[in-house]
């Protein structure tokens, strides 16, 4: 191998603290509070042990002055009477930081007035690097070294060789020499860039740190990526547009998730896949997780633990609420995330559709008994023989329509129901209504996506990227194959190798896809910003399958009078 391939980059070695270059700032301020002004500025600028620069100026703060606070800084209502206002200086104070990393004693408090002045007087805010001394203090300094982290206390501590008086450009000197002394300390830490400095102050564990060299041969490329425990055990997947990055970020203060955390301490490695387009890093990394369930990932580990809603194979079917689908050639409708979920969709229909709800075994009840639904209107009741099958069928295929081709008898069932709440001004009541038909849209939604692609044995498809073309195929629902056409490359021969070397994929049962239903999900997210290639059998969703989100807040009463939920 030779030696540039061994040569660290600047960006995995970060910037030495040595030319790093630091503005040291000050703000004196007529009291504490959002409603409070700057009196008086002061920065220094440095840079390896050596001062560039000074900036100091009083500011007019257009207010007066409290004795207690001029007692306190020397600052006189007469002495800013005839200062500089904020306006005037503010951009000459930016200017004088430039790019530099802000460095403050308490920088919450002195950059939280610099925020505010930029909005105040339509200045953009640089959004530069900030180091809070007090917060390096904390980190540092042992509590048998120093009782406090005032600055007066640190200056002394350090030998600063000016004393702070709460003058903003003497209080900057002072905490400049905090600030080398504090460096100095953590010298022999390890701590010799920017970026360490950062990660020290926000206290990201040395032990953590230390793994940082694990990014150093990881490939500047799109894939998935895994943190590897004990025996080699999968503890936490990944995807990532740079695979190296995203990792390095693992071990710096960018990561601040408790968990992860825990999870990086307790890895002993990181394992790579570079994947050539970003669909497949996503498929890769949910195929992962749902393989070896990592204990560090939250979503996405249970796939199995979907529901779904079948109308039942019976003499008077019901809706029931199932885990699996099957093969058996019912009805389903679905998936569901959640219980709750599912009984909002599972109202919604009872509430347009009288069919039974509950689970007895029929034809075991007295004749003539009758339940509470059936008294209300809201069940057929076969269960008392008064209802004849071939009628009960036919709100079952009314019902299996609405789930299957057209949500509308859905909508309209409710309709006056929901106007009759509207004017008695029963909102609470109206609300719960629009919830259940608002879940029913978004999953009507989501099943008609989901069974759309599932239903077509094959899809081609290329999306254009910075890296060249990314070309899919896609089968029932399920990622066959990916490929890559890069700049000077024919993309259709590209796809027709792919299509060559695809997965074969066996149909499933309808409505599944063939992959996990996330999966699809993400496969629809992404054809969507696609170009169809090539298509084998009809991509298409019934004409009435769903509405669009702004339909729903508006139904129109039978007096055609518009009624609003509220």
């Amino acid at each position: 191998m030779s030696s540039a391939a061994l040569q660290p980059t600047l960006t995995d070695l970060g910037t030495p603290l040595s030319e790093v270059t630091f503005c040291v700032v000050d703000l004196e301020t007529t009291g504490s509070t959002g409603e409070d002004a700057i009196t008086e500025i002061g920065a220094v600028k440095v840079r390896g042990g050596e001062v560039l620069g000074e900036f100091q100026t009083l500011v007019n703060p257009r207010t007066t002055i409290s004795p207690l606070v001029a007692v306190l800084t020397g600052i006189t209502n007469q002495m800013v009477a005839g200062a500089p206002r904020l306006e005037s200086v503010l951009g000459q104070f930016l200017t004088f930081c430039g790019d530099a990393v802000v460095v403050a004693h308490n920088a919450g408090f002195d950059v939280g007035f610099l925020k505010r002045a930029c909005a105040d007087h339509d200045q953009q805010w640089p959004r530069p690097t900030i180091v809070d001394t007090v917060a390096l203090a904390r980190t540092v300094l042992l509590r048998d070294e120093v009782p406090n982290c005032k600055l007066g206390t640190l200056a002394r501590h350090f030998g600063a060789t000016t004393t702070p008086n709460h003058r903003a450009l003497a209080d900057a000197r002072a905490t400049v020499d905090v600030l080398h002394g504090l460096i100095m300390r953590i010298g022999n830490l390890g701590v010799d860039t920017i970026e360490d400095l950062l990660e020290f102050t926000r206290k990201v564990s040395p032990q953590r740190r230390a793994k940082r060299g694990w990014a150093t041969d990881l490939p500047d490329a799109p894939g998935v990526y895994w943190f590897v425990g004990e025996d080699d055990k999968i503890l936490y997947v990944g995807k990532a547009t740079s695979i190296r990055t995203r990792v390095r970020s693992y071990f710096t203060a960018a990561e601040t998730r408790r968990r992860m955390d825990e999870m990086v301490r307790i890895s002993v490695g990181v394992r790579h896949l570079v994947c050539e387009t970003s669909l497949q890093s996503e498929v890769c990394e949910l195929r992962m997780i749902a393989t070896h369930a990592p204990p560090y990932n939250r979503r996405s580990k249970y796939p199995h633990r979907l529901q779904w809603l079948k109308i039942t194979d019976e003499p008077f079917p019901r809706l029931s609420l199932v885990r699996a689908v099957r093969d058996d050639g019912a009805t389903y409708f679905g998936p569901f995330r959640g219980k709750g979920a599912a009984e909002d969709v599972t109202a919604a229909l009872h509430d347009a559709f009288p069919i039974r709800q509950c689970t007895q075994r029929l034809g075991k009840e007295p004749r003539g008994t009758r339940c509470v639904l059936a008294e209300m209107g809201r069940c057929l009741a076969p269960c008392d023989g008064s209802v004849r099958p071939d009628a009960y069928a036919e709100t079952v295929d009314r019902l299996r329509g609405a789930l299957t081709s057209d949500i509308r008898p859905v909508l309209s069932a409710v309709r006056e129901r929901l106007a009759r709440l509207i004017s008695q001004e029963r909102f609470e009541e109206a609300e719960t209504i629009r919830r259940r038909l608002q879940q029913m849209i978004d999953t009507s939604r989501r099943f008609h996506r989901i069974a759309s692609l599932a239903a077509v044995p094959q899809i081609v498809a290329a999306r254009s990227t910075a890296r060249g073309w990314e070309i899919t195929v896609i089968r029932y629902g399920r990622l066959a194959q990916s490929a890559l056409a890069r700049p000077g490359e024919v993309p259709q021969a590209v796809a027709r190798a792919a299509v060559a070397t695809a997965e074969t994929v066996s149909p499933p049962y309808k409505p599944l896809p063939a992959a996990s239903v996330e999966e699809a999900e993400r496969i629809g997210d992404w054809l969507e910003q696609a170009r169809i290639i090539d298509i084998d059998g009809e991509w298409t969703w019934p004409l009435h399958a769903t509405i669009t989100a702004a339909a729903l807040p508006r139904l129109v009463g039978s007096s055609g009078r518009e009624v609003t939920t509220g």
